[in-house]
Order: C-alpha cells, then structure tokens, then sequence
C-alpha cells in the first residue's frame, strides 16, 4: 500500500490554500497512493490565533469539509485531512480537527486534538511565544479507524493524532489497543522545536508502537510570519525514515508493508512484554 505526506506553505486565504491541497491529492494519487495526508492547519494559516473563529465550520458542513469529501472521492483515496477549525461550545474557541474520508467520499473518523501547544523563548532579542490554549479548545477522545488499501483487501488500522501530541507517548500507548498499523502525525512544528525533536520523537513512536508513522507538516515561511519546519516524513516500524522532505511544498511517498510490521513484532514482541 502506498501512502503519501503533503507538505504545505499555507497561506491566509482558505480558497487558495484549497486549492493547493486539490493539486497535492492529486499529485499523490497519480503516483500510486490509496493514502493521503494532509498537514495541521492546511486550509489557513492565519494572522492571529482568534482568525480561525472566522472560518470555523459546523461538522459535516462548509467549503472545507466539502473539498476534502470531494477529493477523497475524485481520487479514490483515502484521505486523512489535516486540521481545519470546527465549531466548539465556546463561542471564543474552535476544535483543532483532523477528519478522515473514505474513497467514497463519507467522513470515517473525526479526532480533536487534545494536547494545546505553549511554547516561549527569548533568543537574541527574537522572542517566540505561542498559547494554543487561547483561540482552540482540547478535545478529550483518543480516536483511530480502519482503513482498507482496495475493496476487500486486509484492514489498516490508524491512529490519530495532531502536531503537539507527539510530545506524549501515553496518548499512542492508548491508540496501541488494539495495536495500529500507522500512526498519523499531521503537523505545523515550529522551525525551533522542530530542528530539535521532530524526527527524534518520530522516530521514537514509530519504534516504540512498532508501527509506520505518517508525518506531513507545514514547512516554510508563511505569509503571516511564521517559519514552520517542515521536513515531511514517513517512517517504519524498525523507526527508519523512508522518505522525507525538508522543506517547501511537495509530496513524499513510501511503501507500507504489513509484512514489515509482523517482521518487526515477531523479531521483538515489545508490545506483548508491555506490564503497564
């Protein structure tokens, strides 16, 4: 099966950012792949935190919802969208949601993310500081699907997650029951926590969840400012990093091999010497 991360440069416009993601799905699929992801906030990377309540969208409902269902069809892939902003019961925050359509187009699995990132840094007289926290309610619910490569084929389990949570290993140990077979890791990592963790922590879920790990990511200079870090990647169960793109717009792509998944647990059965 072959599965492929988009990287992005969002922008501030959502139609233009849409349009992007449209031209990357279908880049994906004609090279092969039955499964895309897309990066955290692929439709709009906005100004401020608080420009995400402007386009907030009413689950099953919305521009941006509607493309993702229509390119999951179009292409026949299944296709894991990123994050766009839904509506939550605070009127003053949004829901940061990853949804997941099927080849058909219907929505197979909806995932808040629940870890809000906080990050501050004085450095040179630069001074970065994010609060997640301020403009994005966390959500609550470990969540995973199934997904098939072609009608009839063997299942593929996948597990959700968002940027930050890559940061709390107990999150996937959750998603582990039963285990999955791709963990997806849809990001905008900032470029200074990014150089420092991001394959690091990639590469350590892949390998202590013996499973593939699907990392697409915003990575570039935005319009807004910010310089997110990029470097798309996928990686295998034995934690070896596949394929993988530094920065700019573009698509990765690599193989994922169930066989390789049984290789690896039958080698070293960690998950069934877990005690807690």
């Amino acid at each position: 099966m072959k599965i492929a991360a988009v990287q992005m440069v969002s922008g501030t416009e959502v139609d233009a950012n849409l349009e992007s993601a449209r031209r990357l799905i279908a880049t994906a699929a004609a090279e092969g792949a039955t499964l895309v992801a897309l990066p955290e906030y692929f439709c709009f990377m906005g100004r401020a935190d608080t420009d995400k309540l402007a386009i907030a969208e009413t689950p099953g409902q919305g521009p941006i919802q509607r493309m993702l269902s229509e390119a999951a069809q179009e292409h026949g892939v299944w296709l894991i969208g990123g994050t766009l902003p839904m509506k939550s019961p605070d009127p003053q925050r949004v829901l940061n949601s990853c949804c997941v359509f099927a080849p058909g187009g219907s929505l197979a699995a909806r995932y808040d993310k629940i870890h809000l990132f906080r990050f501050e840094r004085d450095s040179g007289g630069v001074r970065e500081s994010y609060d997640e926290g301020r403009a994005i309610l966390a959500g609550s619910e470990p969540t995973a699907c199934e997904a098939a490569a072609l009608p009839g084929s063997e299942l593929l389990r996948v597990g959700l997650s968002v940027c930050y949570d890559l940061r709390f290993p107990e999150l996937y140990r959750a998603l582990m029951a039963p285990p999955c077979d791709l963990l997806s890791v849809p990001s905008a990592f900032t470029y200074t926590t990014g150089q420092a963790h991001w394959e690091l922590l990639l590469r350590a879920r892949a390998i202590e969840n013996q499973c593939y790990v699907i990392a697409p990511a915003q990575g570039g200079r935005h319009e807004n400012g910010r310089r997110t870090w990029g470097h798309s990647m996928i990686v295998d169960p034995w934690g070896e990093v596949l394929a993988v793109r530094p920065e700019g717009e573009g698509v990765v792509l690599a193989e994922l091999d169930m066989a390789r998944i049984a290789e690896v647990r039958g080698q070293l059965p960690a998950l069934t010497h877990r005690r807690f």
